[in-house]
């Protein structure tokens, strides 16, 4: 039987609404349960398949997983992918096989990380500079015992009720008073309260984006973006990391593709730390104005700065109306919370309600209330000035660690503000061999790859500092240190490179 006839002859077609991965595992599932491809028939090497199929690696090897989930093929370590026995296969089944009922999903080899990164934060036995979480033990839980028993409650039991889907209105009274003082001006109906900025990122996609519209995204970007922007079966394009915003990149994008939008983290950015300069924000306003390009911000980071304040922000900037503002007290208070906001032009506010209308009618009564308290009585500055001071330290000890531990392997730039410092590694060691390696060693972090479009190659790493403590950043970074020196003692000399694969 000559395999390479039977599979060539499989139509993978990228204009198709289902994702290609999909298609490839149900093109190989019919063939597998008609007998075309025979129990014990081994098929080709991801590599190999990729290539006869013209797909990426990623796609045949994501259909290779689907497939083994719905028990159509086996996995042998060490000798390849093979057609499993059907007949035996449906004797021993007596379950419900979910797989094959739900509907079409995307999924990426990386589409578990954010789940992962937030169910295990911070394990006993391993130091996480992975997930992007505050330190639990600077949670202001002064401040939410002082608003939980503040006479400011509200005495009508309606109250704990349903309420409006926009959010608690007094929590939006409040947030449009907050936020002027960064120079939005808003009022409380142009806001919607979310269970957490991602839930505001998601609604967004919701009401924006169909298959095949394009969208522009910095490179590298937020992780839960891209996932939610590709799930939409959205083309992204995407701008270069820069000192600088890449305007004749952008305006070309905007004149050839006339994009749906464009998702920034102009301060702080997640996973890079850098901050887009004020002439930069006045030019993306302007460009954005010209051809009406909608614009979201995320702005988790703006208010943890270790020096100087950033810029204004892109909305208070906004001469159009075309900023769409997301804001989460997540990074700035605790996240347990799960409370955010967006901020935007009214049509767009009730679009975006309609849509978590569908979801959870409202987001946490008693969250808002304790929120609303705590802006009222002006409790976030103080808080924010201690954060400021301790994660500064933080930052520094990481550095500090860095410079000492794997000064050889890592090239960064200190960070102004926000979570994480962005490393390159200089090891001829695959970012991949390097997380086995830090998991062996009980440290943790986030791998490049996570945070480009398209699987591209990454040979650099996030790391979280404001977790631990300084002792732990240390020990972190020293384990860190030691699995780069002793991959430099078992291979090559540290190089210079352009990529790295992750798999």
């Amino acid at each position: 039987m000559d395999i390479t006839k039977i599979l060539g002859g499989l139509r993978i077609a990228p204009t198709h609404t289902a994702p290609l991965y999909l298609q490839l595992a149900n093109g190989l599932a019919a063939k597998i349960q008609d007998s075309t491809l025979a129990a014990g028939t081994k098929l080709p090497p991801e590599r190999e398949l990729a290539k006869l199929l013209e797909v990426s690696r990623t796609t045949s090897i994501n259909a290779y997983r689907l497939l083994e989930k719905r028990g159509l093929v086996i996995t042998k370590v060490g000798s390849g992918t093979y057609v499993n026995d059907l007949s035996i296969t449906n004797q021993q089944t007596t379950a419900m096989s979910w797989e094959q009922l739900f509907t079409p999903q995307y999924q990426s080899p990386l589409s578990s990380i954010l789940r992962t990164l937030i169910a295990t934060p911070t394990a006993n036995e391993t130091i996480s500079l992975a997930a992007g979480m505050p330190d639990p033990a600077f949670y202001p839980l002064n401040i939410i015992e002082k608003a939980l028993t503040s006479n400011k409650y509200p005495s009508d039991a309606a109250d704990y009720g349903y309420i409006a889907t926009e959010g608690y209105l007094p929590l939006r009274h409040s947030l449009a008073n907050w936020q002027g003082q960064f120079g939005i001006h808003a009022t409380a109906d142009q806001f919607l309260i979310v269970s957490g900025s991602q839930q505001g990122l998601y609604l967004i996609v919701k009401a924006f984006i169909e298959p095949q519209d394009y969208v522009i995204v910095e490179s590298p970007t937020y992780l839960g973006a891209i996932q939610s922007l590709e799930a939409s079966g959205a083309r992204i394009l995407t701008l270069p990391s820069s000192d600088r915003l890449n305007l004749e990149l952008l305006e070309d994008y905007l004149i050839r593709y006339r994009p749906k939008l464009m998702y920034t983290i102009p301060t702080f950015q997640n996973p890079t730390g850098r901050v887009m300069s004020l002439q930069d924000r006045q030019e993306l306003i302007r460009l954005a104005a010209h051809y009406r390009l909608v614009i979201v911000e995320d702005d988790p980071y703006s208010l943890l700065y270790y020096g100087q304040q950033p810029p204004a922000s892109l909305k208070s900037l906004d001469t159009y109306g075309g900023v769409i503002y997301l804001g989460t007290f997540s990074k700035t208070l605790l996240p347990g919370l799960r409370t955010g906001w967006v901020t935007a032009a009214q049509p767009v506010i009730n679009r975006l309600a309609q849509e978590k209308q569908h979801v959870d009618l409202h987001s946490n009564n008693l969250s808002q209330m304790i929120l609303h308290i705590c802006l009222e009585e002006d409790s976030l500055s103080k808080h924010l000035a201690f954060v400021r001071s301790e994660y500064k330290k933080r930052r520094d000890a990481m550095v500090h660690a860095i410079r000492r531990y794997c000064n050889d392997y890592m090239e960064f730039t200190i960070p102004e503000g926000g979570f994480y410092i962005w490393c390159t590694i200089n090891s001829p060691a695959s970012t991949t061999e390097l997380i086995h390696r830090a998991a062996a060693a009980g440290v943790s972090f986030v791998p490049g790859i996570a945070f480009y479009t398209n699987g591209t190659r990454s040979n650099e790493i996030r790391l979280c500092f404001v977790t631990h403590n300084e002792d732990l950043l240390k020990e972190g970074i020293r384990r860190m240190g030691r699995i780069l020196t002793s991959g430099a003692a078992n291979g090559t000399q540290p190089t210079h490179t352009a990529g790295l694969p992750i798999i």
